[in-house]
């Protein structure tokens, strides 16, 4: 898999794929967390002279046309946060898209409409892929939060031309490469959240290489109703006083407390309690408190995580934070995910 510094940008078309998949009220970003960490590739290619077209996508139009689900206000906030002129398509295919992709000059930066608009995308058809890779000389991969689904911007662009990982896309497989294939010890990994029918593979791979896997009161009940054995209990921690799984209880908080604080390695996804309500946030807070006590290689993920972290002012405390929910955990359960094949 190539990376950013092995291509010649200058005055090359590059079609870059960027993680755009935002929450949005009434045309107002909530959270802005996934744009910003499309910047530093942006960046890089505008520093090399590289003409810039991004594509992604937004919500699940299903190959309808919705307009709120246009790309507008990603491409004002671009604008905003670069300080620089992201020019916006009407479309992602056809002439008066051809048109202003070449009347593009040197780091100039185009914005292709939603892609999902376009049916080919979600069904990785082949001539929306061919169509697509006619805009551009290069393909360079940044959305790894995608990269567990074989659509057409994903899996099908590699094909037809010369392609690479973003620095997003890099930074997140070598930050989760270091939970999974080699972390430093002692690994805690903390899941919460609900749906353990989802997380009970992750958890099962994690464990291998983990010393304890810390567990929240939702996943625990669910996976004694389900009968989920996981297959090494003996590194499962389960909450010991849970008032009721809205939040942990303060015998716990304290025994989970002690099993990060000779922590090396952490890794958490979902929180502890029904944090969408304050009352119920102690739990998480006194967690990520001691995750950032601890000193040691921190990775979160997933989008409550996320959400969490950002409404505390905390993601930049963390050693690094995900862009990926199910590629993150896809990832970390030893799947392959299609993108980075793609990419091989």
């Amino acid at each position: 898999m190539k990376g950013l510094e092995k291509f010649n940008f200058k005055n090359k078309r590059v079609l870059l794929r960027c993680d755009f998949d935002v929450p949005l009220s009434n045309g107002v970003i909530l959270d802005d967390f996934r744009i910003k960490k499309s910047l530093p590739t942006i960046s890089y290619l505008i520093g090399k002279g590289a003409k810039i077209i991004l594509i992604g996508h937004l919500g699940r139009p299903e190959g309808k046309v919705i307009e709120s689900l246009r790309l507008s206000p990603i491409a004002e906030r671009l604008s905003e946060l670069l300080g620089r002129p992201v020019i916006k398509s009407e479309n992602c295919l056809g002439t008066q898209v051809e048109k202003m992709v070449d009347s593009l000059d040197s780091r100039e930066i185009l914005l292709l409409e939603n892609l999902r608009f376009n049916k080919g995308e979600q069904e990785n058809d082949d001539s929306f892929a061919r169509s697509l890779a006619k805009l551009g000389d290069i393909y360079i991969n940044d959305a790894f939060a995608n990269s567990h689904r074989a659509h057409a911007s994903i899996v099908g662009l590699p094909k037809y031309l010369d392609s690479g990982a973003g620095l997003l896309f890099t930074k997140e497989i070598e930050s989760l490469s270091k939970v999974k294939d080699n972390p430093k010890r002692p690994l805690i990994v903390i899941i919460g959240g609900a749906k353990v029918e989802t997380k009970a593979k992750l958890i099962d791979k994690i464990a291998e290489k983990a010393d304890f896997v810390l567990i929240g009161g939702l996943i625990k009940e669910e996976a004694c109703r389900n009968n989920v054995k996981f297959k090494y209990p003996e590194k499962i921690v389960e909450p010991v006083n849970d008032t009721g799984k809205k939040d942990i209880g303060l015998e716990t908080i304290a025994l989970f407390k002690e099993k990060i604080s000779s922590a090396k390695t952490v890794f958490w996804n979902g929180p502890l309690g029904q944090t969408e309500k304050e009352e119920f946030c102690f739990g998480t807070e006194e967690i990520v408190k001691a995750i950032i006590k601890s000193k040691a290689f921190s990775v979160a993920g997933g989008g409550e995580t996320v959400e969490f972290l950002n409404n505390a002012g905390l993601i930049h405390k963390f050693s690094h934070v995900s862009t990926g929910g199910g590629a993150m955990m896809s990832f970390l359960s030893g799947e392959k995910l299609p993108g980075i094949k793609a990419l091989e």
